[in-house]
């Protein structure tokens, strides 16, 4: 009991965390997206690598990267992860955290479309249920919106996708981080000294609240990932599926009320579908587990 309750307060953190991101990368607006993804991966290599010395588990990280298949499986994970990451930024930069927090409220039934298509997994009838009415609801986004919703659409199939190749990859949590940043670190390491040769480097050049935040963001990434890898271990995985959804609500909450991105009607109706197809999908997942 002790155990699992350590594991629901590190999971509701790592949750919490990813829910407020927003506040923490707003003031990164002046600094490009891409160089901010280079710095949080820099500097999340640096500190995963670093706290997997200090358990003793660097020989994890080695068997992974001479396992040509896990390699390769990773770095298909950390370009999805990369993709997931980037859209995500440009989406908190450019006032675009309303499309965000969408895309991780749809996250979920994508998992399970996936399950269906890459698994061979079969629905019940209220999985179904929710799956049309979340499709019902991103094509009515489409409608009122004139294009698909792009920005939500991405970040919910790169981050379901990335979730998937973890899953079925056999590298725990740590080491796979370990090893994903360390075959990213080559590409941002040469984007960050190219942008400081030209001449458009942020870090080092703005005020030092900024190169905080670049730095910071990468001990920020490890420790969530870490509360959420820890948590998801000991407490039941029905219970993970519903507090997924304290992010994309606390990014909803940021987006309308500390940044007052535009939240209308037609929005209102759009999400409406998508939570009726959460709750139906949350509930049939708990009376199963009981």
């Amino acid at each position: 009991m002790r155990e699992a309750r350590k594991g629901f307060a590190a999971a509701t953190a790592a949750f919490t965390a990813w829910g407020l991101f927003p506040l923490y990368f707003k003031p990164l607006h002046g600094v490009s997206s891409t160089q901010v993804i280079a710095h949080r991966i820099v500097w999340s290599c640096l500190i995963v690598l670093s706290f997997i010395a200090l358990r003793g588990e660097l020989s994890e990280v080695r068997a992974a990267l001479t396992n040509r298949r896990v390699v390769l499986r990773l770095a298909l994970a950390a370009t999805l992860i990369s993709v997931n990451w980037l859209v995500y930024v440009w989406a908190v930069m450019n006032g675009h955290v309303v499309d965000a927090s969408l895309g991780y409220f749809i996250n979920p039934l994508v998992n399970v479309l996936l399950g269906v298509v890459l698994l061979a997994e079969r629905l019940n009838r209220a999985q179904w249920t929710a799956v049309a009415l979340a499709a019902a609801g991103v094509a009515y986004l489409t409608f009122v919106a004139g294009h698909p919703p792009w920005i939500s659409l991405t970040l919910a199939l790169s981050f379901a996708s990335y979730g998937f190749i973890r899953k079925v990859v056999q590298v725990e949590a740590l080491p796979g981080l370990a090893t994903e940043t360390l075959l990213l670190v080559p590409f941002a390491g040469a984007y960050l000294i190219w942008c400081e040769v030209s001449g458009s480097g942020a870090f080092g050049h703005s005020p030092p609240a900024i190169d905080a935040l670049l730095i910071l963001s990468g001990p920020l990434t490890a420790i969530t990932l870490f509360l959420f890898a820890y948590g998801a271990r000991r407490i039941p995985y029905s219970t993970v599926g519903l507090l997924q959804y304290i992010a994309p609500s606390l990014q909803l909450a940021c987006a309308v009320f500390a940044f007052h991105e535009p939240f209308e009607r037609t929005h209102a109706a759009g999400f409406a579908l998508i939570w009726t197809a959460l709750i139906i999908y949350a509930g049939d997942g708990l009376w199963r587990a009981r």
